[in-house]
């Protein structure tokens, strides 16, 4: 049975024991969040907080907690949206599998965005921006944010709900030089379909409306970041995961989704920024202040005992990661489609989504002579041309046929193929001063950084081993050597002070492990913290590919250059420590962290 709103699914999992309500009054200025972040480290349920300080409105979080609480949620539409997607993948599975597709056409038909035409609950009541849960969740956050919002505008050219753009754009509606309850801060990053509409009115004399949804049924927030064609609306995939077409209606010139919870109405300025940030973001660390679109407010509608729907972002994984998950199991057929050749492709979440890709692609290309990256190379230019898959940083791409079982979700051993094959004199491959991730603070400039693709095909090369060389030793300041896993040394490296400095201390290392048999430890990562790094294969993840920019901070033993091709002859050398450039990693207040650790005793 399709949930009608964000409330019948609430109610669904508390009958079910998937709910924890939070009744004692709670304050969204860092508590709210802490709170879900501890219950989301246990595994724990969706939360319902029932008293928000400030606001006369509920609110709800983690409620996509789990992938198994987010297929729960999505039980009774997911296998048939999968069903629909088959047949875009092949259309002859119609005629193979009749049977299986029955539900299809009916499915197809809730993709119909519908008209309200006898008003709509979301039309209930108004309110202003401070009476909504302003939650704060990171100390350096620089005040309320909706983590969750739904933020629909249209084509100015072709306008209508078909040609319209609903996505997940971050929206600071309290502090900085923000007048409150009339202008909030519109953040949105490269590759997003709003820039395009954001543009043509640049163009035009008629103002640029937008609409911000929060809540409403659970397929809808999950629409707002769904990865579909520039053009086709996410309305439609809205309704065919929750089984009911999406309704909306107009009122002055904005567009209202009708079973939201709350719906924020306004402009977004033609040529006015302001600073929007910090934010304590998905990477985890903070997006510092930058200017950013500004959205003068018009009105804030809300339904009859609505809930205020928000998460909590920081290092990964949390709560988005299930979104993660559920990308991989609705689009994952289609992969082939996107990019010819291309047999898998994992966006890491470990290491924050962008600074890291793992792909496997076929190798057609000349099956008669011996086994190098050739059709790999094309598709590793595919990927890192199209869409958000753009924003990567490093990417390693192996190919099938040294191993057909080999798979991108077993990192651990994905990494073990990898380096047991890959020719660094050969397999790397650099895009110097190029875009990187709007949030990622590791290249030369904002939205600047470098991209390496490391393809590697081929018969094995070395055997990993865990154990030091004879005769290892480190240069001054450096200490701690720990494997990460068999072939990855991390080592304690000098903190980063200078460009000039860094390099030193590289070259220094360099030399060293020269002399040495550093055969089976073909990757060595500088660190601030070796044990730490070590610890997990999340940690290691997370340290590599955040703070590392390929052009600046990859290095090599025995590294040259070849007709503008780097290579080295020895082990590769990536230098991960914090940079003075690098944007405050996340931490919580410690006191907020004992308060609430104390108020779940009581819950939990």
């Amino acid at each position: 049975m399709a949930y009608r709103s964000l409330r019948e699914a609430v109610d669904d999992l508390e009958k079910n024991g998937r709910l924890l309500r939070i009744r004692e009054e709670v304050d969204p200025n860092l508590e709210m969040a802490e709170i879900h972040r501890q219950v989301y480290d246990r595994g724990g349920p969706a939360i319902l907080y029932e008293r928000v300080k400030g606001s006369p409105f509920q609110a709800v979080s983690n409620l996509y907690g789990t992938n198994e609480r987010t297929a729960f949620i999505f039980r009774h539409t997911l296998e048939r949206v999968k069903r629909v997607i088959e047949l875009k993948k092949d259309p002859a599975n119609l005629l193979k599998r009749p049977g299986r597709y029955l539900s299809a056409p009916f499915t197809a038909l809730s993709a119909l965005p519908k008209k309200s035409l006898l008003g709509a609950p979301v039309t209930w009541g108004q309110t202003t921006i401070d009476q909504l849960p302003l939650v704060k969740s990171w100390p350096l956050d620089g005040g309320g944010f909706v983590t969750l919002p739904q933020v629909y505008t249209e084509d100015p050219e072709t306008p209508g709900v078909m040609h319209s753009n609903l996505g997940m754009y971050r929206i600071q509606l309290s502090g900085n030089d923000y007048v409150p309850n009339e202008e909030i801060g519109m953040h949105y990053q490269l590759h997003r379909g709003i820039g395009v509409h954001h543009e043509k009115y640049n163009r035009r004399q008629e103002p640029f409306h937008c609409s911000i949804f929060v809540g409403g049924l659970p397929s809808h927030a999950f629409s707002a970041i769904m990865p579909l064609p520039e053009g086709l609306s996410e309305l439609t995939f809205a309704g065919m995961l929750a089984g009911r077409r999406f309704r909306y209606l107009r009122r002055e010139g904005h567009v209202l989704s009708s079973d939201a919870d709350f719906v924020i109405t306004g402009e977004i300025l033609k040529n006015v920024k302001k600073p929007e940030g910090p934010f304590g973001d998905h990477l985890g660390y903070y997006s510092l202040a930058h200017d950013f679109p500004v959205m003068r407010v018009h009105k804030v509608y809300h339904r009859k005992d609505p809930l205020w729907h928000f998460t909590v972002v920081g290092r990964p994984p949390q709560e988005d990661s299930s979104f993660g998950w559920l990308i991989h199991e609705l689009v994952a057929p289609l992969t082939p489609q996107e990019f010819p050749g291309l047999k898998e492709l994992h966006a890491v979440d470990a290491a924050g989504v962008h600074p890291l890709l793992l792909a496997i692609g076929h190798e057609r290309y000349m099956p008669f002579r011996e086994r190098r990256p050739e059709e790999i190379l094309t598709i590793a230019n595919r990927i890192l041309g199209t869409g958000q898959t753009s924003l990567a940083k490093f990417l390693f791409i192996a190919a099938s046929d040294d191993n057909p079982q080999l798979d991108t979700h077993d990192i651990t051993h994905f990494f073990q193929h990898v380096l047991e094959r890959v020719d660094w004199m050969r397999d790397l491959h650099f895009q110097t001063r190029t875009t990187i991730d709007t949030l990622d603070y590791s290249g030369s400039g904002w939205n600047e950084g470098s991209k390496v693709v490391i393809a590697c095909r081929g018969e094995q090369r070395r055997k990993l081993r865990a154990e030091l060389p004879d005769g290892f030793r480190l240069p001054a300041g450096f200490s701690d050597p720990q494997f990460c896993q068999p072939g990855i040394l991390a080592v304690q490296a000098p903190a980063y002070q200078t460009v000039q400095e860094a390099l030193q201390h590289v070259e220094a290392l360099g030399d060293t492990l020269k002399g040495l048999d550093m055969q089976h430890i073909p990757l060595v990562v500088l660190v601030d913290d070796s044990r730490f790094t070590a610890a997990t294969l999340n940690n290691f993840l997370w340290a590599t590919f955040t703070r590392a920019n390929p052009s600046h901070d990859v290095h090599g033993v025995g590294a040259f250059v070849e007709n503008k091709h780097w290579g080295c002859t020895g082990p590769l050398m990536i230098d991960a420590r914090k940079k003075p450039h690098h944007a405050p990693e996340l931490l919580v207040d410690p006191d907020v962290q004992r308060r609430v650790a104390g108020l779940l005793e009581r819950y939990l």
